[in-house]
């Protein structure tokens, strides 16, 4: 039998921890810019449709990973290919829909609330799929973030709270239902992320694929949402930077960070770094657009925190 050295043995845990925390880094990356990406959509909305920003925003995700990765992925046929699709169509083209369809009926700060619970999808379609086990702790660290997530939303939301935007009525009601739908349809996507990463091709041209589904299955949807954009308004620095920072920033850059996190972490652990979203973008608009930070958001902002790692211990 051979014998390990001390070397071997202390270095193979390291081995073992660096994509984790690489994992972890990816993950925490991609949800600061992804709140951010709430502060430059007020911008655009002054001019945009929220269709016609989702749109834009994808097609520079996709040209700008085109010139990064100008080659073609030869995937091994359809049975790969329909993972593609359906990567497409949940985590581009349904659950985006679904939450600027949700916007219409109730209020944003409801929407987020609601949309936070995909770590609570994830991991319940995680452990009916991959069999993956969750124990007490994710359960209550989900109950904490969300409590965080309810006082960071309702008390410093710049959308402003359920009394002034008019409460949950039936139009309210279908707006939740709605973002829950929202949220089952990232956890979807975030399982079909996890396959896609078994396949073993570079994570630019996956996410680039995905893309190009999503816009076609997008497409059909452009005219019955009202596409039809004030295309002099696009010259304006502030329209075209927002813009590009959303396809650059948020579609290219974070879909590609995000699905390497899945493939390091899994899709549990990475899905509880949503938790931090609704902070994180309480956190920019104040940096950004001078929006106070009260002490319930400030704790709500904490709450989420102890939440999230609560969670993560319960994986």
């Amino acid at each position: 039998m051979a014998v390990q050295t001390s070397e071997a043995i202390e270095g193979a845990p390291a081995d073992q921890r660096r994509p984790a925390v690489r994992g972890h880094a990816l993950a925490l990356v991609t949800v600061v810019v992804w709140a951010v990406t709430f502060v430059s959509t007020k911008v655009l909305l002054v001019h945009l449709a929220p269709i016609e920003i989702l749109f834009f925003r994808f097609v520079i995700g996709f040209v700008a990973l085109a010139l990064l990765r100008p080659r073609i992925l030869h995937v091994r046929g359809f049975k790969e290919e329909r993972w593609f699709m359906l990567a497409g169509a949940t985590g581009v083209t349904v659950y985006y829909l679904l939450e600027n369809i949700a916007l219409t009926f109730t209020t944003a700060s409801i929407v987020g609330v609601v949309v936070a619970a995909a770590p609570l999808f994830t991991g319940v379609a995680s452990a009916v799929v991959l069999k993956e086990r969750l124990r007490a702790p994710f359960f209550v660290g989900f109950a904490v973030a969300m409590a965080g997530v309810c006082l960071v939303s309702f008390a410093g939301g710049a959308s402003g709270g359920l009394v002034a935007e008019g409460g949950l009525g039936q139009a309210g009601l279908i707006g939740v239902a709605l973002a829950l739908a929202a949220a089952g349809t990232w956890a979807v996507y975030s399982i079909v992320t996890k396959k896609l990463s078994t396949f073993g091709y570079d994570s630019i041209l996956v996410t680039r694929r995905t893309f190009a589904w999503g816009l076609a299955f997008m497409l059909p949807a452009l005219p019955l949402l009202g596409f039809s954009p004030d295309w002099g308004s696009l010259a304006a620095p502030e329209m075209w930077g927002n813009l590009v920072f959303l396809g650059l920033g948020a579609s290219a850059l974070c879909f590609v960070t995000w699905n390497m996190a899945v493939k390091e972490l899994g899709p549990v652990k990475t899905s509880l770094y949503i938790y931090l979203v609704p902070a994180l973008t309480v956190l920019a608009s104040a940096a950004v657009l001078g929006d106070p930070l009260t002490p319930p958001v400030v704790a709500g902002v904490l709450l989420t925190i102890a939440g999230l790692f609560l969670s993560e211990r319960g994986k």
